[in-house]
């Protein structure tokens, strides 16, 4: 899930797809004189060294044409909040409006890129282009041709100098509050959600991360919570499925803390601090308000669905009020204005990189309409937000 994602952007037939091959090392992506052979956003993984795996996005051109063209650029365009980096590819000294409304667009979405102009070995990039381009950006410019030998080294040297290590590195779940030798308690539930057979991704992670962190892992449900503290060993963290917060957080002791896998995937890839700030805004909800709760994934639905069900049903017991909610899965367009709606409340994101979710919720933000996640949701609501933030108060992310 930490795997970098590269967008390449330009017009019909600049070579998009002929520079994703290359740099693939496969004929993956189909290459055509024709223009517009790229009809939709198409994902490829690759391995680039210093930054490791990464998933390449090849675009639809945004000089499409009629009206499944404005389709195509639409898709096209909600490419870019998702995306850690750009490459803009031109061709031929071509470049104006479209290429600046891009350029525009990256800036919006604060997404770094790099400028390629392919077909160099047909026509070099002029003095005038590269002017054009630096007026309105300081994006390095790379001559480009497929014909050339070994050339894509330029380009993947400037990927390693612009991605954000935040996009590639592992930021540690626990790093900076737990101490090894620490024990961890994970309280894992299991209803009709959980996978037959296996746990979910949040709770591998945690595993994961205590073991790294030199932590001593103990997993249990929560129906076995009082047997463990019985034993008479005492936690210096406990960590519980947010649906059992009501529970768990009667079972725990005051003295260890409490907190949420939610809300730990808040922190580490979240906007924690909106989240913070928007989540006591539950309370203030009024008769007739909207909210958009956000998936990350798409997955079959059960009554126990905590997003199209459970926390919904929360919202109105614990408000008191006649909400409306819309629920909008995987990374889907949301499709409507989003100052539509009262509040948002994201899901954890594991499936999702940090950029897009900070893509994701950045309307809102600029929009002023209070953001939270599940976790933070339902620890709120369940009278514990405080216990549950405890943990990563002042503490860097």
């Amino acid at each position: 899930m930490s795997k970098p994602h590269i967008g390449i952007f330009g017009r019909r037939n600049n070579g998009k797809s002929s520079l994703i091959n290359l740099l693939v090392g496969q004929d993956l992506a189909i290459v055509s004189e024709q223009a517009g052979t790229t009809t939709d956003p198409v994902k490829k993984s690759v391995e680039i060294f210093g930054i490791g795996p990464a998933i390449l996005i090849d675009t639809a051109g945004i000089d499409d044409e009629g009206d499944l063209g404005k389709k195509r650029i639409k898709k096209t365009l909600e490419v870019i909040p998702k995306v850690d980096c750009a490459i803009l590819v031109i061709a031929q000294n071509v470049f104006g409006s479209f290429e600046v409304d891009l350029i525009q667009r990256f800036n919006e979405f604060d997404v770094p890129f790099i400028v390629v102009h392919n077909k160099s070995d047909l026509e070099a990039i002029s003095s005038a282009t590269n002017t054009e381009i630096q007026k309105i950006s300081n994006a390095t410019v790379i001559e480009f041709s497929t014909l050339g030998n070994n050339v894509d080294y330029n380009i993947t040297d400037e990927l390693r100098k612009i991605i954000p290590p935040t996009a590639y590195q592992k930021p540690s779940l626990f790093g900076g509050i737990i101490k090894p030798k620490d024990i961890v308690l994970l309280i894992t539930p299991v209803d009709s959600e959980a996978p037959d057979g296996r746990m979910i991704l949040p709770q591998n992670m945690a595993i994961r991360d205590v073991l790294d962190n030199d932590g001593i892992c103990i997993v249990v449900k929560e129906t076995e919570i009082e047997d463990f503290l019985q034993k008479g060993i005492k936690p210096a963290l406990a960590v519980t499925d947010s649906q059992a917060f009501g529970l768990v957080s009667k079972l725990i002791p005051e003295d260890i803390p409490l907190t949420g896998f939610s809300v730990v995937f808040a922190r580490l890839k979240g906007d924690f601090e909106n989240y913070m700030k928007g989540t006591p805004h539950i309370s203030q909800l009024k008769d007739g308000d909207r909210v958009l709760i956000l998936e990350s994934c798409t997955h079959q639905v059960s009554c126990d669905d905590i997003g199209r069900f459970k926390l919904p049903n929360w919202l109105l017991k614990f408000t008191g009020k006649k909400l409306d909610f819309k629920v909008v899965p995987g990374l889907a367009d949301i499709q409507e204005d989003i100052r539509n709606f009262a509040m948002i409340i994201q899901c954890g994101g594991c499936m999702v990189t940090p950029k897009q979710l900070a893509g994701r919720l950045k309307p809102a933000v600029d929009a002023g309409i209070p953001v939270s996640n599940y976790g933070l949701a339902i620890a709120y609501m369940n009278g514990i937000f405080d216990r549950a933030t405890a943990p990563f108060k002042n503490i860097q992310k």
